[in-house]
Formats: structure tokens, C-alpha cells, sequence
């Protein structure tokens, strides 16, 4: 696994410490982590803490009675919620409902705004679980939630330096469709020192998630670098990044292609049959996925 030099390593927690007072996470959601990580918490935590933020809530539900959790009947309660999906999968919606707000601001080039990051974020979160769902691996409700934040660096580098990003969208060479004729990543390294998957891990251990989640922001674009027992997480959100941008909606400009490298097919034993018939359902689920936490 590949350490950041330390020159890296001073561009990042120098950015971080730049944008702290910006990028702090919702202390909602520093609850909802820290119950997380805690083996003990109950149901009954987790109500205490949302119950303190209707919108929140409202939020949570809307997710719960997505044509996405085909669950029967509307659910009205989080409590409710807890009982039909678990209290694992209602913690990672919560931490995800909370994220939206870090996601705003306009415009910064013709082919880059927040609003589109966000859209690709949902759409690579709602991948990463069918994923995860059809490996049967019981990880659904964590690839949801890391397939939400794999792009989070790219935030970190827009409230750190908006000129430097943008000068990085316009080596990029997008084209009208987001579609980058040269490699973001090289570009990002060029401009800032360091690419999106360092901004991203520096923060996720700033707001101490899980490691998991600093290994996903950190290697989404190479997770074969991972060692065996830490990558199925990265992988998973790997494949989702690619199958999102293949949709045409949101970001896509840190993916010169969306062809999936066969070793990370092998990792996850993905046919292409199977790939088909995620790609099919993804699509089909599209329309209600940008509208879910909108």
C-alpha cells in the first residue's frame, strides 16, 4: 500500500487545516459516526440523536421509502425504519442525509458544480450497494455511504483553492459532455500537489470515519494497490464510479475511460453478464436516485 511522501502529506493536512472551519462536519453527524464505532449503541441512541433534527429525519425516511429499499408499505417512524433495515444501515443513511449540505455551490466552470457531484455521489452510492447486495457480502450499507463520499476530495480542493481547481477542470479539456481528453488525476498533482483521493482520505481521518472509508476516498481509482483483506470496499466503489459515469449525469471528469480493469473484476468476481445486468438496474433506477437526497 502506498504511503503519501511527506511533501503530500503537508499539502494535505495544510489544506485541511485551511478549510476546517468550512469543511466541519455537522456535529449531528459526529454523533452518528461515534455511534457507529460504538459496538453498544442501540436504536434507542440513535432515535435520541436524530429526533433533534426533523429535516434530518424527513430526510432518513425519504430515503428508507425509496422505490430504491423495496421495502412494503410507507415507513413513518425512524424507530421503524431500525426494525425493517437494521440499525447499521439507518446510521449510514443518517451520516449520508447529513453530508448533502457540504455539497453546495454554484457553478465554478461549464462543466463543474457541486450539484453534479453530488448527483454522481448518489448515483455511485446506490451502484456500490447493488454491488455489494449482489456479492452477498453483507457490506451494502457501508458501500452506500462510501460510494457517497469517494469524490469528497474534489470538495476539499473547491473550498481550499477555487482558482486551482479550475485550473485544473480547464487542463482536464472536458468536453460538452464531461468527458476529459487528459488525466485529472495528473492534472491535480500538476496544480495542487496532490489528487482528490489525498484530500479525500485526509478528511475522512479528520472526521475519523471508519479507516475503511479513508481507504476507499484514498484508492477508488487504483484499489489494487490495496492489500487483499482491504480492498473489496475499494473495488466495489471502483466499479460504481465507472457504471455512474456511464449514466451521462453528473461528474465524470476524473474517468478518461469507464472501462473496468480486469483485476478488479476478479477481485469481486463480476462476468460481464453480471456487470450487464447491474449497468440495466442502476439505469433503471435512475430517476429516483437523483431525487433521493436531493
Amino acid at each position: 500500500m502506498s504511503v503519501l511522501t511527506h511533501e503530500k502529506e503537508q499539502i494535505v493536512s495544510g489544506a485541511i487545516r485551511e478549510i476546517s472551519h468550512i469543511a466541519t462536519l455537522p456535529e449531528i453527524t459526529m454523533k452518528i459516526v461515534e455511534l457507529v464505532e460504538d459496538p453498544k449503541s442501540t436504536a434507542q441512541d440513535l432515535h435520541r440523536v436524530i429526533s433533534n433534527d426533523p429535516a434530518l429525519c424527513s430526510r432518513i425516511l425519504k430515503v428508507v421509502n425509496s422505490s430504491f429499499y423495496g421495502l412494503p408499505g410507507q415507513i413513518g417512524s425512524i424507530n421503524r425504519a431500525i426494525v425493517m433495515l437494521g440499525l447499521n444501515a439507518v446510521k449510514n443513511i443518517a451520516i449520508a442525509a447529513s453530508l448533502a449540505k457540504l455539497f453546495r455551490g454554484g457553478e465554478l466552470t461549464a462543466n463543474f458544480s457541486a450539484r453534479d457531484l453530488w448527483t454522481h455521489s448518489n448515483i455511485t452510492a446506490a451502484g456500490a450497494k447493488l454491488i455489494a447486495n449482489s456479492l452477498r457480502i453483507g457490506l451494502s450499507d457501508e458501500a452506500f455511504l462510501a460510494g457517497l463520499i469517494h469524490d469528497i476530495g474534489v470538495m476539499v480542493e473547491m473550498q481550499y483553492d477555487r482558482t486551482k481547481l479550475i485550473e485544473v477542470f480547464r487542463s482536464t479539456g472536458a468536453d460538452d459532455k464531461g468527458v476529459p481528453a487528459n488525466d485529472m488525476l495528473a492534472c491535480e498533482n500538476a496544480v495542487f500537489g496532490a489528487t482528490h483521493q489525498e484530500f479525500g482520505a485526509g478528511l475522512c481521518e479528520k472526521w475519523k470515519f471508519p479507516k475503511s472509508f479513508a481507504l476507499v476516498t484514498g484508492f477508488h481509482h487504483r484499489p489494487m494497490e490495496l492489500s487483499s483483506d482491504n480492498r473489496t470496499l475499494s473495488c466495489i466503489v471502483y466499479v460504481a464510479d465507472r457504471l455512474a459515469a456511464e449514466t451521462g449525469q453528473g461528474f465524470r471528469q476524473d474517468l478518461l475511460n469507464t472501462e473496468i480493469d480486469a483485476a478488479v473484476r476478479d477481485e469481486l468476481k463480476l462476468t460481464d453478464m453480471k456487470i450487464e445486468e447491474l449497468r440495466k438496474t442502476l439505469h433503471e433506477n435512475l430517476k429516483d436516485l437523483t431525487q433521493l437526497l436531493s
